[in-house]
């Protein structure tokens, strides 16, 4: 065997693996009781991960539905990270608290009341206490950049390390919601890390000043900023997923005691800015005008410099700056049938249009390398391939050019995202051209209404010990067409028709809800076949069966 081998067994043995599906995991949820979202009306969904050896969870990590988080939190490498630290991840579709505006109002709750009642059903429903007070790293992207902001100074005991990707500034004006922040009135987040994340094709000075203006008037606030070079707004890169992963660590490195099995508290260290590293701002193509250093030794502009929590932080910043700096830039655009599509004044500037294949579900799209018009090719491009994947929605890929609907947690009752799929075409690079990302939307029929209606019988799942493997899914439609399945909550995932049970951490309370769905979209292709109303499934995984 050779040593490249040994060493990635190595890491296999000692990290652990998570394949891509494993990491769409979440053995639990429980519901935002006090909110009613506007989205859904009903109450949002709260999905907990633990890592499937931890015995005690030292830290957790929150975010809400936007378009990133769920992404970064599947993300196998976040979740290997994760693992490592015994940190769990909190997922709340839809959001139950956009800005987390502590200050209740005629139309929204107390934020600060409805996290913690969420925490303490989801420590309730898993058996891991420790959730009602366990640090927490709130991460919010875009429209929820401000709320990690908010939830530090509403609780900056509590409060790891706040991560605002692509990106707001503390108590800035230009919220990525567009709504005014919560008074924080005299609290600070001093002491508290927080990291501003801004890509290269979004980067706007005016997002970025107020977060000086505020790091100036508290010298003692540990703020980080990472320009995600070469990527965008809607992007959330390999690169990324690791860097948030290492000042995670490093958080928990810093931050929390060396012992853990606390019964109440956890008290965290307060991080002085003064012990850490800076790091000249990212310039685009410019080179640092000083090297990074220890904070006392830096030589360049303190007052907009990057603070860092050691070498290692500052050098993993640097190394993203250094693969895109003084490259040529490239352009991607997507393509439908053969033909470029024109791009659009939007959001997401291209809205593609749903083009299913026969079996109702399939449909397929490209992306090429063009000029700065996006629809005529180019030959002068990087030597790197083109992917497509997905950003967020109900899909998944089979290729770069083929993907399917694929309904999962999120359910089908949100008319604003059930039938929202984003999609982002991206290419690396090479040595002489930059990264490059594009994004695209995809809106589709939630049901089709045309046709023949078709019916799913789905049989009732005895309950089932610990132990068992796997069990096959014996739904059929009447239409005869394929059924297909997710698990809305419990430890396992799909696997054609087959559940297939993870690893049940070993402190979970017994018994365990397991939530499936069966569905069947139809087909406006052909023979029309209505889309079948889903039908869901629940058992319970006990130490031994207990009869109804």
């Amino acid at each position: 065997m050779s040593k490249r081998k040994i060493y990635w067994l190595w890491l296999w043995v000692c990290f652990g693996f998570i394949n891509p599906t494993k990491a769409q995991v979440w053995q639990w949820s429980a519901p935002v009781q006090s909110v009613i979202s506007p989205e859904t009306n009903d109450h949002p969904q709260a999905f907990l991960w633990i890592p499937e050896d931890c015995q005690y969870v030292r830290g957790v990590v929150v975010g809400q539905h936007n378009m990133l988080e769920e992404g970064i939190f599947e993300h196998p490498d976040f979740r290997k990270t994760m693992t490592k630290l015994g940190f769990a991840i909190v997922w709340v579709t839809p959001m139950f608290n956009q800005t987390f505006d502590w200050n209740p109002t005629a139309t929204t709750k107390d934020a600060g009341v409805a996290f913690t009642d969420m925490m303490n059903r989801l420590a309730d429903v898993s058996g891991y206490r420790e959730l009602t007070f366990a640090p927490v790293v709130p991460i919010g992207h875009s429209a929820l950049a401000s709320y990690p902001w908010n939830f530090a100074a509403w609780n900056p005991g509590r409060t790891l390390a706040a991560i605002s990707v692509h990106g707001d500034a503390p108590l800035t004006k230009l919220t990525g919601s567009g709504r005014p922040n919560p008074d924080w009135e005299n609290r600070t987040i001093e002491g508290v890390p927080g990291l501003m994340v801004m890509g290269e094709y979004e980067w706007w000075e005016d997002r970025l000043s107020p977060a000086f203006a505020y790091v100036a008037q508290h010298p003692k606030t540990p703020f980080s900023l990472l320009a995600d070079a070469g990527r965008g707004h809607f992007d959330n890169s390999e690169q990324m997923v690791n860097f948030l992963a290492l000042y995670i660590e490093k958080a928990a490195t810093y931050r929390l005691p060396k012992t853990f099995g606390q019964q109440d508290s956890v008290v965290l260290k307060l991080i002085d800015p003064k012990k850490g590293w800076l790091i000249g701002r990212w310039r685009k193509d410019s080179l640092p005008t000083a090297s990074a250093a220890p904070y006392a030794s830096y030589k360049g502009h303190k007052a907009v410099a990057t603070w860092c929590f050691d070498k290692e932080m500052a050098d993993a910043t640097e190394a993203i700056y250094r693969q895109s700096r003084g490259k040529t830039a490239q352009h991607l655009g997507f393509l439908q049938n053969g033909k470029f599509l024109e791009p659009k004044k939007t959001h997401g500037n291209y809205q593609i249009s749903f083009l299913p294949d026969a079996d109702g579900i399939t449909f397929h799209l490209k992306s090429a390398f063009t000029d700065s018009s996006r629809v005529r090719p180019t030959a002068d491009h990087a030597s790197t391939r083109i992917s497509i994947d997905r950003i967020c929605g109900p899909v998944k890929k089979l290729n770069d050019s083929t993907f399917q609907i694929s309904f999962y947690r999120m359910g089908f009752n949100n008319p604003k995202r059930s039938n929202d799929i984003w999609l982002l075409a991206s290419n690396n690079g090479d040595k002489a051209y930059k990264s490059i990302v594009q994004q695209a939307d995809m809106r589709f029929p939630l049901t089709n209404k045309e046709g023949q209606p078709q019916t799913i019988n789905f049989p009732p799942i005895p309950n089932q010990k610990v132990g068992v493997k796997a069990l096959t899914l014996k739904a059929v439609s009447d239409s005869q067409l394929p059924v297909s399945y997710y698990v809305k909550e419990g430890p396992a995932i799909i696997e054609a028709n087959q559940l297939v049970f993870t690893t049940i951490p070993p402190r979970s309370k017994l018994p365990m809800k397991v939530t499936l769905v069966a569905w069947q979209y139809g087909t406006s292709v052909g023979t029309k076949v209505q889309s079948a109303v889903p039908v869901e499934r629940t058992f319970f995984i006990t130490k031994k069966i207990v009869s109804d």
